[in-house]
């Protein structure tokens, strides 16, 4: 969801910079923004707070950021292409099996801070195209503590949501039948390492940053994150993902997706 369907990345980095700016910091480079997005806790970790050597605690500095964000998530707003895809996927049917397309969320932000996220109206609508049941956040009750991206158990609890709501006729659907959209490198391999096929659509900055290491990074192979289970990863070059530069972008025959005119 976030910085893939609204642009509350960007909103992030604007509050996290007013903060880093009040305590005589620089802002964020680049390269520190990269590493943050899509990572939870991030600017609680000790990556971040050994590089923006502050002068106040982290509990101090975690508070303070959390109510500036409190205070512009209402301003979220959707990012470009998101509202044309969703309406598509919701019409869409499936070329070979004429199956419409069933679609789960599946994001580390937490219940409050989404509820304040779709205080727009256009915002609201956005995410109305997932039913409350098929929407599995961070602080979700089925998701154990810590296993946030890029651990793969929020997809596989998005996909346990899906088939528990489908006609008791249909098949379950399995893992390599679902495609990840993500925007973040943590979850893309969150997708990789729960066997689905992943589109990344990663912020301008985020893909810059990672230039060299994108068939890695495709691959679930990034090497940022140490969590084992090796074995989950893809392979490079294994045409089970691929990245783009928007969600305009999407190629819909590709993917055996047909949307009705």
């Amino acid at each position: 969801m976030d910085g893939l369907l609204i642009n509350s990345e960007d909103i992030i980095h604007e509050a996290t910079n007013t903060l880093l700016e009040k305590y005589g910091r620089r802002h964020l480079t680049q390269s520190m923004r990269a590493k943050l997005m899509g990572v939870a806790g991030s600017t609680s970790s000790d990556m971040f707070h050994n590089w923006a050597q502050l002068p106040v605690p982290r509990e101090q500095f975690r508070n303070e950021l959390r109510e500036q964000m409190r205070l512009r998530f209402s301003d979220c707003e959707p990012l470009t292409g998101a509202a044309t895809l969703l309406t598509n996927l919701c019409q869409a049917r499936n070329k070979l099996s004429g199956a419409k397309m069933e679609l789960a969320l599946a994001s580390n932000t937490k219940s409050d801070s989404y509820k304040l996220k779709i205080s727009k109206p256009e915002t609201e609508r956005l995410l109305a195209y997932f039913q409350p049941e098929r929407r599995v956040l961070g602080d979700d009750p089925r998701l154990q503590q810590g296993r946030t991206k890029p651990v793969p158990d929020i997809y596989l609890i998005a996909l346990e949501s899906l088939n528990s709501s489908l006609d008791h006729d249909s098949k379950p659907i399995q893992p390599n039948e679902c495609l990840v959209l993500e925007d973040s490198v943590a979850g893309v391999e969150a997708g990789r390492r729960a066997g689905m096929r992943v589109i990344w659509v990663p912020h301008p900055i985020l893909a810059a940053a990672y230039q060299s290491k994108q068939k890695d990074i495709l691959a679930g192979r990034s090497g940022i994150f140490k969590i084992g289970d090796d074995y989950q990863l893809g392979e490079l070059d294994d045409g089970w993902a691929e990245s783009i530069p928007s969600l305009g972008h999407f190629d819909y025959s590709k993917y055996g997706i047909h949307v009705p005119l």
